[in-house]
């Protein structure tokens, strides 16, 4: 009991503590883990892909396009937190602008890169640059900007809400058509969150919630893939060779690794059993490996993420006069952490049909893994300029 007690202390500590270095060491050192969690577990479950894929046997093939990513992320995260957030603020319209122009580009053939059915790449060299990571950022900057210094009213229903429904529907069905029903999910989330959190008129909330979920029905009943989706989610052992597929195996391999895993490198599944061993279904393979001790932990370095940024940063943050845009950004970007962990950890157990979601900071993926950096320097640079031994800091460092 006393070190739970500890640990909530900890967890909770006086923000003094941390203003001393100017940042939440929480959230930093809760990201820093997971990114060598990812790099070490990325490395163990594409080994046997990448000697095939890479075309000359190089079984680093992966590993090294992956600390490439995590280079590249961090060069873009420290960009990110020297930028004042007055930056993203007044650019929002800009940046959403350019998101869609960017969802649309992947659309056309030739130009976005088809995979598994799906086109959701622009090629760009070494890199593939995949625009639904963009939209998640994108809209909440939207968002939160569009609702932090105005209050709507559906006596203004054109004026005040028809601009922002009409460009939250844009950029979903973009991400549709790609198709990329994971994506348009979190996208969601994330803008219902911080429309919850605006203090807006509860109907207009209730309508948006009753709209997503018809929707949601609907774009599965309607579309083949999406109902063979969720009839294999359903029951993945009557056709375990075929739809049901990756599931089972994804099941086979928590089944395997049971309480504490049978050791880093010991998978039986990434051996070509189970596909987007090192991407998708990453948390399968950490399953197998190191148990549900394992996958416990990654869930508590999320909720440190989520807690810190949610509930203290984003809360003292919007109780400063003129802070309401950064705190509603740092609240939308904690539940995008949060979700898509969720989403994915529930895909990979069975709880949730096939979404193609990467596992943040851990899952193979150039996009993802800067998108991550960006984000997370971006509650960071929210918490830093909130302290008040730091007032100044945010227009100085641009």
């Amino acid at each position: 009991m006393r070190i739970f007690t500890k640990f909530f202390r900890w967890l909770t500590t006086d923000r003094q503590n941390i203003a001393k270095a100017g940042i939440d060491n929480n959230i930093l050192f809760s990201a820093i883990i997971l990114l060598a969690i990812g790099l070490v577990m990325v490395y163990s479950a594409s080994v046997a892909y990448a000697a095939k894929d890479s075309g000359s046997g190089n079984p680093y093939f992966y590993l090294i396009r992956h600390v490439m990513a995590i280079t590249l992320g961090t060069v873009a995260g420290v960009l990110a937190f020297n930028m004042p957030t007055a930056f993203w603020k007044k650019n929002a319209n800009k940046i959403i602008v350019g998101v869609i122009i960017l969802l649309i580009a992947v659309l056309i053939p030739h130009v976005g890169r088809v995979v598994n059915g799906s086109r959701r790449w622009l090629p760009l060299g070494l890199l593939n640059l995949q625009p639904s990571e963009l939209a998640k950022l994108g809209i909440g900057i939207y968002m939160a900007n569009y609702f932090c210094g105005k209050t709507l009213s559906l006596k203004n229903f054109r004026s005040d809400v028809v601009p922002v429904i009409a460009t939250l529907l844009t950029v979903c069905v973009l991400l549709l058509a790609e198709p990329d029903m994971g994506s348009t999910t979190v996208v969601f989330i994330i803008a219902l969150t911080i429309l919850y959190l605006s203090d807006l008129n509860v109907k207009v909330i209730f309508a948006a919630v009753l709209f997503g979920a018809v929707a949601f029905v609907l774009l599965i009943v309607f579309e083949p893939y999406r109902m063979k989706r969720v009839v294999g989610f359903l029951d993945p052992w009557q056709d375990a060779l075929g739809k049901g597929y990756q599931l089972s195996h994804s099941l086979l391999a928590f089944g395997h690794g049971g309480w504490f895993g049978v050791g880093l490198g010991n998978s039986i599944e990434k051996l070509y059993y189970l596909p987007e061993a090192h991407t998708d279904f990453i948390m399968a393979i950490i399953g197998e490996e190191f148990g549900v001790a394992g996958v416990l932990v990654i869930l508590l370095l999320f909720w440190i993420i989520f807690y810190r940024g949610f509930t203290m940063i984003a809360t003292e943050t919007k109780r400063l006069p003129g802070r309401k845009f950064q705190g509603l950004l740092a609240q939308g970007i904690s539940v995008w952490f949060f979700a898509q962990a969720i989403v994915n950890i529930g895909v990979a157990i069975g709880m949730l049909p096939t979404k193609g979601l990467t596992l943040p900071f851990i899952s193979y993926g150039g996009s993802s893994l800067i998108m991550c950096a960006v984000m997370i320097s971006l509650i960071l640079k929210i918490d830093a300029t909130t302290q008040k031994t730091n007032p100044s800091k945010e227009e100085s460092s641009f």
